[in-house]
């Protein structure tokens, strides 16, 4: 058994700041007492300990608050991206057959209807009712589920318990170190990976969380050249625009800055030189959601000289290539294995197991070197990474193949100035039909960044024998 981490970090350090936003700032005692009251509050209008509900809201303190009462009361929390559509979003909240979504009130019109909810204003008027709060909690105990996108085109809901979450936070700090005077700022969102690793971190770290609730370009260059925050997560798209934002008024990060930690792929060369002359420390890593975040980083004195590298693994983490064996450069399937991998998944998926012999097989492409350094060649195959959000084409396809004037549907990535990588279609129609109706089809059952950039009509799709279709061969035809 482990503690109850809201608990004991409030008993360890009451009065020091855990979270801050928009100029107001709590300390981890004030949080502790919130998020216990929110706990009571859920009891009296029926929620059980140990349930599975939903969450959607913005990343603001009143998430966190929710989020916080649940881990009190140990249920599972499906975390649900406020970007996809509301047929995406019917799909978790059925698979995942949970018992209430709770909504922050601004968020209400983006569920799909008949749904079950729970509006944070209304837990936060009722009156609540005492219940003994669990001081300790149990590793296997599921924490959080995040869907993530499928080869099949079916999200699977990935469980992340309290082990996998506490390894990974550890893990991470073994990497980058801690100081008492650390704030990490959070502009990822909270329903991905990348965002909650951050509160797990704070809450067992003891560091403050400067909380942005959208990314905000100027606000992270002033804080980081200010010396006000030392740890960011982030994406190229949003390093672009902090190195921007740096060069156009002359400013450099502070020396209390510690690191960027990146993720969502490699970043482009140029990037890692321009935030030398800024001096921008960049870690560049590679983790996915089955994972809890990181699984390899790379130091950034290592950025140029490892340039393209995912790093090494961190301390408890290994990572092999299959059918490699252990000769470095050859190209293979990334496997994982570690206490911060998932136990599997709920819904349609519960019955797969998510590792082979211990091993997570993640689907992607790559290689180690010489000195043990992770390169991965592709993202798990066809998987188009555009802003840091992953799509597969399967998910889009489907859609598209959903609309009555369409015979078939193929999609690929391709390379974007903002966004690293943006979805293109090819279509092969059996109805005459417009470009136009096939995007209002999309905007209505696709989150926006899934949305074909460009949509292109074709007599056929490149496939092979066994008439699988050939992604990698779609952008021939625009030749």
């Amino acid at each position: 058994m482990y503690p109850n981490w809201i608990l004991q970090r409030a008993f360890l350090t009451p009065k020091r700041h855990a979270l801050t936003f928009e100029g107001k700032t709590w300390t981890f005692e004030q949080i502790k007492k919130i998020s216990v009251e929110r706990a009571y509050q859920l009891t009296s209008l029926g929620i059980k300990e140990n349930s599975r509900i939903a969450i959607i809201g913005r990343s603001r303190p009143e998430l966190i608050f929710i989020m916080y009462a649940c881990m009190h009361l140990k249920c599972e929390m499906v975390l649900l991206n406020r970007k996809l559509a509301k047929d995406e979003l019917a799909y978790q909240i059925n698979d995942a057959e949970v018992t209430c979504v709770f909504v922050d009130d601004e968020d209400q019109h983006l569920l799909p209807d008949n749904t079950n909810i729970l509006l944070f204003s209304e837990v936060e008027k009722c009156e609540g009712t005492p219940i003994q709060i669990e001081t300790e909690w149990s590793l296997e105990q599921t924490t959080s589920i995040m869907y993530t996108s499928g080869t099949t085109g079916f999200p699977k809901g990935v469980r992340q318990t309290v082990g996998n979450h506490q390894s990974s936070a550890l893990a991470s700090v073994l990497n980058i170190g801690l100081s008492e005077e650390d704030v990490w700022l959070c502009a990822v969102p909270l329903f991905h990976i990348s965002g909650l690793s951050i509160l797990i971190r704070s809450l067992l770290y003891g560091n403050e969380v400067k909380l942005y609730e959208k990314f905000d370009a100027n606000g992270a260059v002033e804080d980081i050249s200010s010396g006000r925050v030392s740890i960011m997560s982030l994406v190229a798209v949003m390093l672009e625009r902090i190195l921007n934002g740096l060069e156009e008024n002359g400013l450099k990060a502070s020396p209390k800055f510690k690191t960027v930690l990146a993720g969502g792929g490699p970043f482009p060369r140029d990037y890692l030189l321009r935030a030398e002359k800024v001096n921008l420390p960049i870690q560049q890593t590679y983790g996915m959601t089955e994972t809890s975040s990181q699984t390899a980083t790379l130091a950034s004195e290592d950025a140029i000289r490892k340039l393209g590298s995912a790093g090494k693994p961190l301390f408890f983490n290994q990572i092999k290539i299959a059918e490699a064996n252990g000769k470095p450069h050859v190209e293979g399937e990334i496997l994982v294995r570690g206490p911060h991998v998932t136990p599997g998944y709920v819904g349609q998926f519960s019955s797969r197991s998510a590792t082979v012999d211990g091993w997570l097989h993640t689907g992607d492409i790559g290689y180690l070197d010489e000195e043990g350094y992770l390169y991965v060649v592709d993202r798990r195959s066809d998987l188009i990474i555009s802003g840091g959000e992953n799509i597969y084409p399967a998910e889009i396809e489907n859609v598209l193949m959903a609309h009555s004037s369409i015979r078939e549907a193929g999609v690929c990535g391709t390379t974007d100035e903002t966004w690293g990588e943006v979805p293109i279609a090819f279509v092969v129609l059996k109805n005459e039909t417009t470009k136009e109706e096939i995007y209002e089809h999309c905007i209505e059952h696709l989150a926006k960044y899934k949305v074909p950039k460009e949509i292109y009509f074709v007599e056929s799709l490149p496939r092979n024998g066994s008439n699988k279709l050939m992604r990698r061969k779609l952008k021939e035809l625009l030749d």
